[in-house]
């Protein structure tokens, strides 16, 4: 087995901003090597955020971002369980990098549930055209059309999205990270992104 030096645990905080104990065993779980350890505490990380998705978020802030000289406007709600949690920097610059995230990617919901229906309509015909037009066979028309459905839903939705600020994580995975930290559930309710023009 590899011996932990400081300068790991040190380096694996700093990309994970996990505890130092926790750095500490992950390293020793993983014979030293980092990515496997930085891999091993995101998926520690979903287990932690699956046990307290049940509780409920009843706290949290609203917060705006203004991009671009005023031309982009968003407001985010996003929950926790306790008022203590909302007041920290880590829940505030959470709140703040998805409000700057959804400026930037313009998601259509936060889950696909959210995606209006007549959006998803519009979505559902414009695909069957276009494999029409392509001379799909029609028994593959159908199962076609689900895959790209799916791949917008992915693209559109705010959890599904790939963080703008690390493209190797989504916002679901950025979220998770956050609950492990905090150590409560959290929630991001909902938003409204204003464009001029739009």
């Amino acid at each position: 087995m590899a011996a932990i030096s400081a300068a790991m645990v040190k380096q694996l905080r700093e990309k994970t901003g996990a505890g130092m104990m926790d750095c500490k065993a992950a390293l020793s779980e993983c014979d030293g090597d980092v990515e496997k350890s930085v891999d091993f505490l995101r998926k520690k990380g979903l287990a932690t955020a699956q046990k307290r998705s049940g509780r409920e978020t009843s706290e949290g802030i609203v917060h705006s971002y203004i991009h671009m000289g005023g031309k982009i406007g968003v407001l985010v709600e996003v929950n926790c369980e306790s008022d203590f949690v909302a007041k920290t920097d880590d829940f505030i610059e959470f709140a703040k990098n998805i409000a700057m995230h959804i400026a930037a990617s313009a998601p259509v919901g936060v889950e696909k549930e959210d995606v209006p229906e007549d959006l998803v309509s519009r979505e559902k015909e414009v695909y069957r055209q276009q494999t029409i037009e392509m001379g799909k066979p029609e028994k593959m028309i159908d199962k076609i059309v689900e895959g790209k459905l799916n791949k917008f839903f992915k693209e559109s939705c705010l959890m599904s999205q790939a963080y703008v600020k690390d493209p190797n994580i989504t916002v679901q995975d950025l979220l998770n990270d956050v609950i492990s930290k905090i150590g409560e559930n959290i929630k991001i309710r909902r938003f409204s992104r204003f464009q001029i023009g739009e």
